[in-house]
């Protein structure tokens, strides 16, 4: 059984081979769930957000490259007029360490008849080491490379996440507009069948004498009202599909647009938005405090910017290398000779000091890297502010529309009843078209608002889990 088997029972839309539109069946339910869960599958966002994940990882392998042991081989020779002034011939193999110690060996093979005085003639080998004893001790450019690329994949992983939050409340707020407009064109919809109904009854009534010819008239009028509406509800509904199809993707990475046959589940309007427990709001902002991704990606820039401190601070210190070589006369450094003799006769010693006399670069680099770092924690602290202030502004509006939807309801009824009770009086003779179709004007109105009221809970439901971070 495939992913779209158990997903989408229902939605075929988007199996594989079967996206041409006469494909599906007359009416397609789409529920929140089945939507997001094909935001999350195939929309190219969230793919460009994986392979920034993998372009971290691919980073890391490069800044290892700073920490691979190398070989050289080098050769230069001269002969002239039948005379071999020399012949160098030098191997090498260079290990670099993670506190910036340098080991190296070679293999020298020099000769000639006019063989520089400082190289030894013959079969010769060497082991050496280079150690910082100042500059690059504690931190080097490599090692800070490679921390850095490592906070950059965690980082990248974040990111995904706040990727992922930002589109899917993108994804719901066109998800439930659509749902509003198609509902409400549902119900004008059946609002001008009933007037149909009505208006032809009521030209037959005129017919027979038991209706006076401004009946028919007030009923047409009230038909074109509703036709208006049908009208530019249906245009409104078309561009929330157009808007909704924005996030509907294939497995070829291609973009599908929705029709008019498919349908949003019905489900969500036989939910009791009174009753749906709420989360806390304090567990909500300590919630937000600790995962929120915005925040997260701070604290890694925080700390990618604490490595390139302490890298800006070996500048201020000054250049302390120590060299030192063993050396042999054939190609085993080790073998053939006491140790004490290493360090009498066959060494090779030195160091490199030096300092810039001003350390105006290293001073100007220590101190725009703290200035990086505090500037970056204001920032965090404005982004902590903010986010926290959306969650209530949101949790807020969220309370705020479960109190309402539970008073329009119950206004709703009440339109309905007064509407119920003037029909019956208009059937019977005793009220007018006109007051009649006050109160069935007033009950579309009612029943507009509540399902606007309805479907911007829901959306406030996922605006509450985006402001803290949560949409995953």
């Amino acid at each position: 059984m495939n992913f779209f088997t158990k997903i989408f029972p229902s939605f075929l839309l988007f199996t594989t081979n079967c996206f041409s539109q006469n494909k599906l069946e007359a009416s397609q339910l789409l529920s929140p769930e089945e939507f997001i869960a094909i935001v999350k599958t195939f929309h190219p966002v969230i793919k460009q957000a994986d392979i920034n994940i993998e372009k971290a990882q691919a980073d890391i392998t490069l800044a290892r490259g700073g920490f691979d042991p190398s070989v050289y081989y080098s050769n230069d020779q001269k002969t002239f007029r039948a005379e071999n002034y020399y012949n160098y011939n030098n191997t090498e193999l260079k290990i670099p360490t993670w506190y910036g110690i340098e080991v190296k060996a070679g293999l020298d093979n020099n000769g000639g008849e006019n063989l520089n005085s400082e190289s030894t003639f013959g079969k010769t080998s060497y082991v050496g080491i280079m150690v910082p004893l100042a500059k690059n001790l504690v931190m080097d450019k490599r090692r800070a490379v490679l921390k850095q690329a490592k906070i950059f994949r965690d980082q990248s992983g974040i990111e995904r996440l706040n990727t992922i939050n930002d589109l899917l409340y993108a994804g719901y707020s066109a998800y439930w507009n659509w749902v509003k407009e198609y509902q409400v064109y549902d119900v004008i919809s059946n609002t001008v069948k009933v007037n149909e109904a009505r208006f032809d009854l009521i030209k037959i009534a005129y017919r027979q004498g038991d209706r006076p010819a401004i009946d028919t008239v007030e009923a047409l009028a009230q038909l074109q009202n509703f036709q208006f509406l049908q009208s530019e509800s249906l245009v409104k509904l078309q561009n929330a599909a157009v808007e909704l199809s924005n996030f509907l993707w294939q497995q070829n990475n291609t973009w599908y647009q929705l029709g008019l046959n498919v349908v949003p589940d019905g489900n969500w309007n036989l939910q009791d938005v009174g009753s749906i427990p709420l989360v806390l709001q304090e567990e909500l902002l300590l919630t937000a405090r600790l995962t929120h991704p915005k925040l997260s990606m701070y604290n890694y820039k925080l700390q990618v910017l604490e490595i390139e401190r302490k890298l800006k601070f070996q500048s201020l210190l000054p250049t302390v290398n120590l060299k030192a070589n063993l050396l042999n006369k054939n190609y085993n450094v080790l073998k053939g000779i006491a140790v004490p003799d290493y360090f009498q006769n066959n060494n090779k010693f030195g160091v490199d000091i030096g300092i810039p006399l001003r350390l105006s670069e290293g001073r100007g680099g220590y101190r725009l890297a703290k200035l990086k770092i505090l500037e970056t924690n204001y920032a965090l602290s404005l982004q902590q502010q903010e986010i926290e202030n959306k969650v209530k502004f949101y949790y807020n509006e969220l309370t705020g529309l479960q109190q309402q939807v539970k008073i329009y309801n119950a206004a709703y009824i009440n339109y309905q009843t007064l509407f119920r009770g003037e029909d019956v009086r208009f059937k019977a003779g005793e009220s007018s078209l006109f007051l009649l179709n006050i109160r069935e004007n007033k009950v579309l109105e009612a029943l507009q608002k509540l399902i606007e009221l309805k479907t911007k809970f829901f959306k406030t439901q996922a605006a509450v889990q985006w402001a803290a971070g949560q949409l995953r």
